[in-house]
């Protein structure tokens, strides 16, 4: 009986990592780097392997997927896997013969759905759909490394919105919601079915599903992706287009200090050259 329970103990452990990386690997891959990229340094991670590659160095670099990585060796540091076995093990030798046998059983179709869950492509897909949402639903996470791909600064980035039924862009076109007053661009939109529409028109829809690609302050954008279909909505709307006003005010007083100091930069070089020219000629 021990060694039938050692057996499940290290299958119990071994799924567990599997599926503590592939949570790792989805997060990694939605800050941009592809799947395979993203499961090689989950597992590289976990297992303390240490490969030093370009790619590692991209991770490291990147102040979200660092984040997962340090998330993952604090995991696997912490003795997690070997409090799991001595859990199991004390589990199973608690009780009766038959109550052990009852949990027995319901250790192994624990681990026959996890092998589903892992070997089904379909499940798998699913799975990952689900692991995907779930870590754009409740974390913080950039979706993408435009920061570094784009060279972007300050408080502007590009950030992907995903369209439920009761947001307030639902329903309506580009046009109509003049997101180019509040400072926002849009770049592109994935639609439900898979397909992408680049640099969309001011005539292009959206619906419910589709995926926006944003560029824009951040506060803006983070507002806007709560922002619901009612008067609040709207009133949110007329907010974010006096507050971008008033920014495109403050940036304009800017771009004029900026030319008077470069023209007084330019006055000061033509004087000097005038200078060096008198006392060549005398």
């Amino acid at each position: 009986m021990v060694g039938v329970i050692g057996v499940i103990a290290l299958l119990t452990v071994l799924f567990l990592s599997l599926l503590i990386t592939r949570l790792a690997s989805v997060a990694l891959k939605l800050t941009g780097l592809s799947s395979e990229s993203a499961r090689f340094q989950a597992r590289s991670a976990f297992t303390g392997t240490g490969f030093t590659t370009s790619e590692t160095e991209k991770v490291v670099n990147h102040p979200v997927r660092r984040r997962i990585i340090m998330l993952l060796m604090i995991t696997r540091s912490a003795g997690l896997i070997s409090i799991i076995i001595s859990l199991i093990l004390s589990f199973a030798t608690a009780g009766e013969e038959a109550g052990r046998m009852v949990r027995l059983s319901w250790m192994v179709g624990g681990i026959a759905c996890l092998w589903l869950l892992v070997n089904i492509k379909l499940v798998d897909k699913s799975m990952n759909r689900v692991m995907e949402w779930a870590l754009r639903r409740w974390t913080d996470l950039d979706t993408r490394d435009y920061t570094g791909l784009l060279n972007l600064h300050g408080e502007y980035s590009v950030r992907e919105l995903r369209l439920d039924e009761d947001d307030w862009l639902v329903g309506k076109k580009l046009k109509d919601c003049k997101l180019n007053k509040e400072g926002i661009t849009v770049l592109g939109i994935y639609r439900e079915d898979g397909s992408y529409i680049g640099a969309p028109r001011a005539d292009s829809e959206m619906y419910a599903g589709d995926l926006l690609v944003l560029y824009g302050r951040g506060k803006r954008l983070r507002e806007l992706d709560e922002r619901r279909a009612d008067a609040s909505g709207e009133m949110a709307h007329q907010r974010a287009v006096s507050e971008q006003r008033e920014h495109e005010e403050e940036q304009e007083r800017q771009e004029q200090a900026h030319k008077k100091k470069k023209e007084r930069e330019e006055k000061g070089k033509q004087g000097g050259g005038k200078k060096q020219e008198k006392r060549k000629e005398e």
